[in-house]
């Protein structure tokens, strides 16, 4: 399967080619053909494998430049896609695509790690059960143009076409402490059949804590609730309206 965009450029390019070749010599014509040629190549979209379980699967084919900490609890795994590599992107995990952001900025070279806050790029947050991926579609130096097909509120499974990045490029994944990663610098990875990442499971935990971990506006919504049960439980003397010239409960006996 071919994306449509190298269709078209591959047509185009042709055309040319076949103009270049009636008014002057089809040898003039080669360069444009070989370009459309190499259009259809990079354009494909093989159909992958997808594994199961709760796995994170390699939004793109490239190798692997980076694992490293993002603060405390993230790990940034960061892959460089060449000319050669296949373009199109996948989602990393199943679930709703809760933000796209895109941003702006410059087009160094893909490899080098100032790419992954400097380059322009697409900024996507997948949602999962009980776990939040991010992923970054980052421009290179000879890639203009991001392209992504969702928006947010839709559903994705693990490894569903998602978008494509024209020519070399790089895709950065951003993975929480409840992920074991499971590629390492200088490995090559194919967008959703290879494995990046596993789920942690813990033997000390309840099947349903086991299955999906807890986000942080589920703690806090938490700890709201347990403030709000522990006043309902404090004595009904506690909750009288205090006597502002004592500052105890009203109706309490005022104290010598």
């Amino acid at each position: 399967m071919i994306v449509i965009d190298g269709i078209y450029y591959a047509l185009a390019l042709s055309g040319a080619g076949a103009l270049v070749a009636w008014i002057v010599s089809p040898w003039f014509a080669a360069p444009l053909w070989l370009l459309a040629a190499f259009c259809l190549y990079f354009f494909r979209d093989p159909d992958r494998a997808i594994p199961a379980g709760p796995v994170a699967v390699s939004p793109a084919d490239g190798k692997v430049v980076a694992v490293k900490a993002e603060g405390p609890s993230l790990t940034r795994v960061s892959i460089f896609l060449n000319v050669f590599n296949v373009h199109v992107n996948r989602t990393p995990i199943a679930g709703t695509i809760a933000e796209v952001q895109y941003r702006e900025g410059k087009f160094h070279v893909a490899s080098r790690e100032v790419c992954s806050d400097q380059n322009e790029q697409n900024v996507v947050t997948v949602q999962g059960e009980g776990t939040t991926v991010v992923f970054k579609q980052i421009a290179g130096l000879i890639a203009r143009r991001i392209v992504f097909h969702k928006k947010p509120g839709d559903r994705v499974d693990a490894g569903e076409r998602v978008g494509l990045i024209k020519f070399g490029s790089r895709v950065d994944v951003l993975l929480g402490p409840e992920w074991e990663i499971a590629v390492q610098p200088g490995m090559r990875v194919s967008g959703g059949s290879s494995v990046i990442a596993r789920r942690q499971v813990s033997t000390q935990t309840t099947p349903a804590s086991a299955s999906q971990a807890t986000p942080a506006s589920e703690v806090g919504h938490a700890l709201a609730c347990q403030s709000a049960i522990e006043t309902a439980r404090q004595p009904a003397e506690n909750l009288r309206p205090a006597d502002p010239r004592t500052g105890k409960p009203a109706g309490e006996p005022h104290g010598s």
